[in-house]
């Protein structure tokens, strides 16, 4: 079953249309800037131009970075403040001549993808996929099964700011850090996290993870882990996956 799979980030959002018994892109990626401000209508119209780049009538996976709970983002996050609260899948669908979106947390998404079709197959116990980009999301799997919307970087660090304004690519990019100076924060989540979870295997994802040669001497966890295996594509993969699922 071929799906449209939308993956919403901080600073870009894209598409791509998805076979979702492979979890092969079957088509190009279109990207385009997230608006800013990021308002749920500015949002919306992205998406409509993303669904008809794809000239695509049947139902939509999309990501959003906040806890999605039926469709509805509980916080704003990464996003503009007037997200919190708001139907995401309603506020889409009006903007898509009542196109259909079923939305997941964008890590938990990503996570789908790894644990499918990328670096967690096969794995059990518990795994943790995170994704190092605007935030640090997180996507928890127990013997293959989600446990939705765990936002990992939310946890409080120093101050009691939330840690990824402290430890997420972004702040090393607001921040001019060079790796070694990031890594050695980044570290800090990791052993933070495992410290507090136990994982048995972490998947290191997002746009970060592609650089993961400048700062893997800084990561000193006793979990095993690796990098995605699906890198920027995992929440489009994930997305798309996710709406055939419930695919009605």
């Amino acid at each position: 079953m071929n799906v449209l799979g939308i993956d919403i980030g901080g600073s870009g959002i894209k598409g791509a249309i998805v076979d979702t018994s492979s979890g092969k892109l079957v088509s190009d990626r279109f990207r385009i800037d997230t608006p800013k401000p990021s308002t749920p209508e500015a949002v919306a119209q992205v998406i409509k131009q993303i669904k008809e780049h794809f000239n695509w009538q049947d139902d939509i996976g999309c990501t959003f970075p906040s806890v999605v709970k039926e469709g509805k983002a509980t916080f704003a996050s990464n996003m503009d403040p007037a997200w919190k609260g708001i139907q995401i899948d309603d506020v889409f669908s009006d903007a898509c001549d009542d196109t259909h979106f079923e939305v997941i947390n964008d890590a938990d998404a990503a996570g789908i993808a790894e644990m499918k079709f990328g670096a967690g197959r096969n794995k059990s116990g518990l795994v943790m996929v995170i994704t190092i980009g605007t935030g640090l999301g997180s996507g928890i799997f127990y013997n293959g099964v989600l446990i939705p919307n765990s936002e990992v970087g939310r946890m409080y660090g120093k101050n009691g700011v939330p840690i990824e304004q402290y430890a997420a690519d972004s702040a090393r990019k607001k921040e001019d850090l060079d790796y070694d100076v990031w890594g050695k924060r980044f570290n800090k989540f990791l052993k933070y996290v495992e410290r507090i979870y136990s994982p048995d295997f972490i998947i290191l994802g997002g746009g970060a993870s592609k650089k993961i040669h400048k700062f893997r001497k800084l990561i000193k966890i006793d979990t095993p882990y690796t990098t995605c295996e699906k890198l920027n594509n995992a929440g489009i993969i994930g997305a798309a996956y996710n709406c055939a699922e419930h695919h009605k």
